[in-house]
């Protein structure tokens, strides 16, 4: 765990605000004590998810978007550890296994200018090597029987959270993913853009639905790879649904449904498909929360999700003092997924 920033309860305390006659979250979540051996201690603990978090923008930059998804961990744990501890979801169920360190990486990235050929190729190498870190993180959590909650960091991230759950279950794997994009862009270096199609290439994703693609994101050549692999890959518009309601919301949760189930699959949720929520590519149309809160409860639900990652979101380009709020909605997301294993 040497490139993990563990959370301790000294950070959690600081964090969690005490109020008489009540438990909160973070008066419960379970922490890896620093003299215990972090792999081992997560094995034998009763909590059955482990919250991630991947404080980067790196691969956002190196995708042409906005920075500020580093910021997205950090305001949900804020929100994550202040909600009520009670019957319907119990914090004790929850061990906040802290962040990826990529403060160097960060540092580094901050200098390079996407125009240029030489600062793009190195955005792609950084992003290749947190890629690196995710995949071998992620596999250990399921490896010792965990349901990792990821959060990001740009949907680059896609990639490991895909690998580490392959390399976990020796065998390609499934995913679904809640967004206004394809993410299958074309294999020109790591970034946000193209984790599910490096996945794909490299035979550790099988089949992929994306719920609710815009159709004014998606270029000819990504369509056109898509419709070759029909039988792999499927998408469900968000024009079909919302605007000529030619299909409905329900039914098609259904229908990717019956196309991901065969094989343990990842759940992954873009939080720039929700529209005024902060983030790199923020919209002002698209699906509701709670029909993201529906989405993340509905999957999560089946014996073979086995991974929620929610990513994107960049509270801190919230200029009105309700940043906040990013990191709120990230908690529903959080607790519907694991009520979703647990009611």
């Amino acid at each position: 765990m040497e490139n993990i920033k563990l959370l301790t309860v000294k950070d959690l305390a600081k964090i969690t605000n005490h109020r008489s006659g009540e438990v909160k979250f973070g008066e419960k979540i379970i922490t890896i004590p620093s003299s215990d051996n972090g792999w081992d201690f997560l094995a034998k603990c009763d909590a059955d998810f482990v919250v991630f978090g991947i404080p980067e923008d790196i691969g956002v930059k190196a995708n042409h978007g906005r920075p500020g998804t580093a910021s997205a961990y950090e305001n949900a744990l804020k929100s994550l550890v202040n909600i009520q501890h009670n019957k319907f979801c119990k914090g004790s169920n929850l061990l906040i296994l802290g962040e990826l360190n990529v403060e160097k990486e960060m540092k580094e990235s901050k200098t390079l200018k996407i125009h240029l050929k030489e600062d793009k190729k190195r955005l792609f190498q950084i992003v290749e090597k947190i890629d690196k870190e995710v995949s071998h993180i992620i596999h250990q959590i399921i490896k010792v029987g965990k349901i990792p909650i990821i959060i990001g960091g740009g949907h680059n991230n896609a990639y490991g959270n895909i690998k580490g759950l392959a390399l976990a279950k020796g065998k390609p794997v499934n995913a679904i993913n809640f967004d206004a994009h394809t993410d299958f862009r074309i294999l020109e270096g790591r970034h946000s853009g193209n984790g599910f199609s490096y996945a794909f290439e490299e035979g550790f994703l099988k089949k992929y639905f994306i719920f609710g693609l815009h159709e004014n994101f998606i270029s000819k050549s990504v369509f056109n790879t898509i419709k070759e692999l029909d039988n792999r890959v499927k998408y469900v518009s968000y024009e079909d649904i919302e605007v000529r309601k030619n299909k409905t919301f329900d039914t098609q949760l259904e229908s990717a449904l019956q196309f991901i189930k065969q094989e343990p699959f990842g759940i992954e949720l873009d939080l720039d498909a929700i529209p005024n929520v902060y983030s790199s590519a923020m919209t002002l149309s698209g699906f509701s929360v709670n029909q993201a809160r529906e989405y993340v409860h509905f999957f999560g639900k089946h014996k073979n999700a086995s991974y929620l990652h929610i990513c994107e979101g960049a509270p801190e380009l919230d200029e009105t003092n309700n940043s906040h709020l990013t990191g709120k909605l990230i908690a529903y997301l959080i607790t519907d997924f694991m009520k979703s294993k647990t009611l």
